[in-house]
């Protein structure tokens, strides 16, 4: 059977929209390929009690790309976090780390450099959340108890105050004979009071006998030489 122009036509025409098919096909997976920005987030998160700003890089390509973060102030200044730090993106996502202590409700702004493919920001802004990491609480330490010191065996007695010393009798020693052991019962009865005199007046009266016999005897004797 022979082609005819119709025929002809018809099949250039379809050969022609098979083509644009495959090319519209092939653009949209190169371009799913290919690196994109859109392919990288950020988000500030929290490692224990101190943030952090994680990049999560999604290109399938593997495209090596390089990530800058800088902060942010209300007046649009900026300053750099950190250093630059590389990474080649997954399917699955491969992240990176920045420690950044950040505020609540901070800005930031993250640059991604990949060759002569991505030379963009992450949009939009990274804005750090309304309440900042939680810290953790800090605990004074208890002092030790200081242990009370125990007495020593040699403690000498402690010596009285003046004012003690002042209202304490004074002992002045006695250099007077003790009584003597029979001297107990002559206190007890008496006695002892009443003995010198007793002993005063016998002697008195031996002496005033003594003296009478002797003048008598001596006037007898003159009344017998007459």
């Amino acid at each position: 059977m022979s082609i005819t122009r119709r025929n002809a036509r018809r099949s250039v025409r379809v050969l022609g929209v098979a083509s644009a098919s495959a090319a519209l096909a092939l653009g949209v997976a190169g371009q799913a390929l290919a690196c994109n920005i859109s392919e990288f987030s950020a988000e500030a998160q929290c490692d224990g009690n101190k943030g952090v700003i994680v990049v999560t890089d999604k290109d399938g390509s593997g495209t090596p790309a390089t990530i800058t973060v800088f902060s942010k102030n209300a007046a649009g200044v900026e300053k750099q976090v950190g250093e630059p730090q590389d990474v080649k993106g997954s399917a699955e996502g491969t992240t990176v780390t920045f420690q950044e202590d950040w505020k609540p409700n901070a800005t930031y702004r993250v640059h991604v450099k990949a060759s002569d493919k991505v030379d963009a920001d992450v949009k939009p802004d990274l804005v750090t959340p309304s309440t900042a990491c939680k810290k953790e609480e800090s605990q004074t330490p208890t002092p030790p108890a200081t242990p009370t010191p125990k007495p020593s065996a040699s403690t000498s007695t402690p010596t009285p105050s003046a004012s003690e010393s002042s209202s304490a009798p004074a002992t002045t020693p006695s250099n007077a004979p003790s009584p003597a052991a029979g001297d107990g019962n002559l206190a007890e009865t008496g006695a002892n009071s009443n003995t010198g005199l007793i002993a005063g007046v016998a002697g008195a009266l031996v002496v005033a006998g003594g003296g009478a016999v002797y003048f008598g005897m001596r006037r007898r004797g003159a009344n017998s030489g007459r």
